[in-house]
């Protein structure tokens, strides 16, 4: 089986960027470079035949070069606790009909629909009970910005779960035209 998600990777200059934030909130297991991604659909663990038909389907996709920016932070919840740190992404047209062509994409091979609402983040940290506030870190990052950075390609990666954490391998790169 395999655990398989497709995102898009920040260039260098906003991962550093992003790197810098992660501080003062204690408790908080902030991610490291190689966990900075943009979740464009959670594919989740499928075998061997379904992976290569995800691939047949990513390799068919075309889209166009597009541009994001970083928006602000915020946190995700869960039963009323405070589970994610994540940096936002600013509305884009573009990157909305890219994941809904993915999504229609897999739903074609016969994927399970995914039925949340996408919002554009890339997740900088985890939270567990024990973390300590997180307010003064949403308000002193409420303004987070970025210059426009090109999105010129997205990955298929797989997630490899461990003590540690999630570990994140590029099964491939489909690059945009």
């Amino acid at each position: 089986m395999h655990r398989l998600f497709v995102a898009i990777r920040p260039p260098p200059g906003i991962r550093a960027q992003l790197l810098a934030l992660m501080h003062g909130v204690s408790g908080a297991r902030w991610q490291n470079d190689g966990q900075l991604h943009l979740t464009l659909r959670f594919i989740g663990e499928i075998d061997r035949h379904r992976a290569e038909d995800v691939v047949g389907a990513l390799n068919a996709m075309d889209f166009p070069v597009f541009e994001i920016v970083l928006n602000g932070t915020g946190y995700f919840e869960c039963n009323g606790r405070r589970t994610t740190l994540w940096a936002g992404i600013a509305p884009s047209r573009p990157l909305k009909q890219l994941r809904d062509k993915l999504e229609n994409a897999f739903r074609r091979i016969g994927l399970e629909p995914d039925h949340r609402v996408f919002l554009p983040h890339i997740t900088i940290a985890r939270l567990n009970a024990g973390t300590g506030p997180i307010d003064d870190f949403i308000a002193d990052n409420a303004a987070l910005s970025s210059p426009a950075f090109a999105v010129e390609n997205f990955d298929l990666f797989e997630s490899l779960l461990g003590s540690e954490g999630a570990h994140y391998e590029s099964v491939a790169r489909y690059p945009l035209r």
